[in-house]
This record gives C-alpha cells, structure tokens and sequence, in this order.
C-alpha cells in the first residue's frame, strides 16, 4: 500500500547506536495546516497529514451536525494550486445556503480555545437527537481480537515513519474497508468517516470503527454521528467518553491487543454474557 502524495518528509539526522554514530536518511510523517471553507467563509483550520482532504472536511461536518448525508454537500473541491503550491484549502459547497455560518464559526472557535467540558458538551449531544447504535449488532469476540493485527499491517506512513495515528473501518465479518493515517486521532476517524459519508454508506450500523490511540470523547461523538455501534481502540477511554457511551448505547473497547479486551460500554453486543457493572458509574 503506498502513502498518499506528500504525507511523508525526508530528513537527514544523526543516529547514536550502541557507540557508533553514523548520519542516515529518517522518514518523517508531514504536518501542515488545512483550511476549510464553507463558501467563501473560513469554517476552521486544522493541523493535519496531507492526504485525503476532501473526507477529512467531509467527517468533520459529519461529527460536527453540520451534514448528515452526502446529500448535504452541493460539492467539495481542493482549492487550485498557487505558484505551483499543492492548496492546503478545501472549499465546501452545502445543500443549505441558509446555515447560520457565524454560529458555526463561534463553535469551532470556543471548543478549540477552551476545550470540552462534560455537563455542557453532553448536553449539547443531546440536543443533536443522534439515534442509538443498532442494538441487534453483535460482533464475536475473537473476531475483535484480529482487528488490530490488520490495521497494523495496513499502515504504510507509520511503518515508515512510527509517528502516525490510523483509524479502519470494518465490515461486520471483520473485512477491511477503508483506513486512513493521520498525525491527529481525530483528524485519522474523520477521514475514514468522510470516506463512508461519500460512499453513501451512513449510517455504519453493522460496522466496527478501530482507532490506534485512545477512545476519547470527541471520538466516540464522531462514531455516534456515523450510526457505529461499536468503536474499539488499542488504549485507555477518557471518562467523558465511557459516560457518553453509556448514555447513548455504544459499544466501547479499550485496550484491545493480543487476546485481551476491557469493555466499558454495550458489553451485549460483543460478550455472549455480559456481566453487569459493581463498581461506581463516571
């Protein structure tokens, strides 16, 4: 599988082995800004890997309620060249003209300033009616354990450079359907999010969401927005992220590596007895 166009920069460094010192060519993973734009009005800008622009502005209106579907975007375009530049602008065209874009632009710049808090953002949440996962969704838990060597082996940025977040989607037979790298976990999910919401495949109610870092909350927001019912992850979930997950009936793993597993949420869909919660709730 080879990388996308300009997701990798070549640098010369000196290396220490054991004594020897010896200067060698490094990989490392590209970090540039993207800007999107709605119309002629800047949405937000965002640190990312180059490579796959176009989903990634489209995942991100997914998981911001901005678009539901494909129908919601009128057209998504990568901003010509400049002086022979690759264009860091994705110039976005909605369905609507009547969204109050000065509220959007409010949002993105209060959540990026000052972070989430839990009440408010849940409550927010809420107020987005985002339907529960598909509760008849049920995945073998063997099955589970095989995800994480295929997303490994389907990451050739990190396999080059060890400085990369992936996220993969999955078929409920455990088929690889997309992934995507990216220096940001977030900007990783709204990539291959933005892949499906193109495809027309929303919402992804038999399907299984696997992400290389933590399951935090804007993670699980995003899969919520996409229909997931499960959504796996090789370390630890914030606390925010179980308490949503609860909430709202998604099936949440963390530590997923080897033959082991932790469920912190939806155990039914993925343990043939699921053994009820003793301990205190987040």
């Amino acid at each position: 599988m080879r990388p996308p166009e300009r997701s990798l920069a070549l640098t010369r460094v000196t290396e220490w082995n054991d004594g020897a010192v010896r200067p060698v060519d490094d990989s490392l993973a590209a970090e540039e800004p993207l800007e999107i734009r709605i119309g002629s009005a800047p949405l937000t800008v965002t640190m990312r890997t180059p490579g796959h622009d176009l989903e990634l502005a489209a995942g991100l209106l997914l998981a911001e309620g901005i678009v539901h579907s494909s129908t919601g975007i009128a057209a998504l375009r990568q901003a010509d060249p400049e002086n022979g530049t690759p264009s860091n602008r994705v110039e976005v065209t909605l369905a609507n003209p009547d969204l109050n874009l000065d509220a959007l632009q409010r949002n993105f710049l209060s959540t990026s300033a000052c972070g989430l808090c839990g009440k408010a953002t849940i409550d927010a949440i809420r107020r987005r009616h985002l339907p529960r996962p598909d509760p008849g969704f049920r995945i073998d838990p063997e099955l589970l354990c095989r995800l994480p060597d295929v997303l490994r082996a389907s990451q050739p940025v990190f396999s080059r450079t060890g400085g990369l977040h992936a996220a993969a989607l999955f078929d409920a037979a455990g088929a690889l359907l997309a992934i995507r790298e990216d220096i940001g976990r977030h900007n990783a999910v709204d990539k291959v999010l933005g892949w499906a919401l193109l495809q027309n495949l929303l919402p992804l109610s038999r399907h299984i969401l696997l992400v290389s870092g933590r399951g935090g909350f804007e993670i699980v927001q995003k899969a919520l927005a996409a229909g997931l019912p499960v959504l796996a992850s090789v370390s630890a979930p914030s606390s925010l992220a179980v308490r949503l997950a609860r909430e709202l009936g998604l099936t949440l793993v963390g530590f997923l590596r080897g033959r082991r597993f932790v469920v912190y949420s939806g155990e039914f869909r993925c343990l043939p007895a699921a053994v009820p919660h003793s301990g205190p709730s987040v």
